[in-house]
């Protein structure tokens, strides 16, 4: 029931983030399902696992107005700390709100030990010549899915932020991006503590692409056509048209993560080509 009042609070304070969150409950309660697993708890879990962003949502891309980013001022170490307390503070606020422990779980564990990449990488290029940068206080502290129903959750929230970040969502784009944040996570062992099986995980990966190109499906643009055109209005339509295409097919060929704005997404490695 998304009107219970911690849910009801999210959409009203962080209106991005609960949409967000909506659409990971939508994708994962359908994995759980083609899998077997418990498929109301995975939805529900899903509804919770960003509630600790509505204590400063203006950090967060989803709930961002175009152009601005709180975190174009701030340092990338004072970034890192606004990221990895949303997840204590979801905590607390669950915790307050006597929120079951099972639906808890959802809120550490849908991250994991994932690396905060965006920022990692932004203190790398800003280090002082010599200077290491610790990839560990780059992490969130877990733990990592124990369960099936977070294990999908993890992969479901990653999935919808890069899918939504995608300049040309179109079929080809989504299952490439599915199937790279998908093998980006099992690499990083965010799925080693947890009891999917690779068969599973493949069922996972094409539900999301399903689901996924079903959803974007209905949002092409198509050319509009102009009463009254002449003939070297249509030429210009055309050769607009095409250059359009030429666009979108540059965007097909880069990596998923070089599509996304640098603030989405930011616990995800580029993807592996390896997929």
């Amino acid at each position: 029931d998304t009107n219970r009042p911690l849910l009801k609070e999210l959409s009203l304070r962080a209106p991005g983030t609960f949409n967000h969150s909506l659409q990971v409950a939508n994708l994962a309660e359908a994995a759980a399902d083609a899998i077997g697993a418990h498929a109301l708890l995975t939805r529900v879990g899903a509804y919770y696992h960003d509630i600790g962003k509505m204590v400063k949502p203006e950090y967060f891309t989803e709930n961002q107005m175009m152009g601005s980013n709180k975190h174009d001022n701030i340092e990338p170490s004072m970034s890192r700390l606004v990221i990895l307390n949303h997840v204590k503070e979801g905590i607390e606020l669950a915790k307050k709100n006597n929120l079951n422990p099972a639906l808890i779980d959802f809120i550490p564990q849908h991250h994991g030990t994932s690396l905060i990449y965006y920022f990692y990488q932004k203190s790398v290029e800003e280090a002082a010549d010599g200077e290491v940068v610790d990839e560990d206080i780059f992490r969130y502290p877990g733990p990592k899915p124990q369960s099936r129903e977070t294990a999908i959750t993890l992969l479901a929230d990653s999935v919808e932020g890069a899918t939504r970040a995608l300049d040309d969502p179109n079929p080809s784009n989504i299952e490439m991006t599915v199937k790279k944040v998908v093998n980006n996570k099992f690499i990083d062992g965010q799925l080693d503590e947890c009891p999917l099986t690779l068969k599973e995980i493949e069922k996972i990966s094409s539900t999301f692409i399903r689901i996924l190109t079903a959803m974007y499906h209905g949002r092409v643009k198509y050319p509009e056509k102009k009463n009254g055109a002449d003939k070297t209005g249509a030429k210009k339509n055309r050769s607009a048209f095409k250059d359009g295409n030429r666009h979108n097919r540059s965007a097909e060929e880069a990596p998923a993560q070089d599509q996304q704005h640098p603030d989405e997404r930011r616990d995800d490695p580029p993807p592996s080509e390896n997929t």
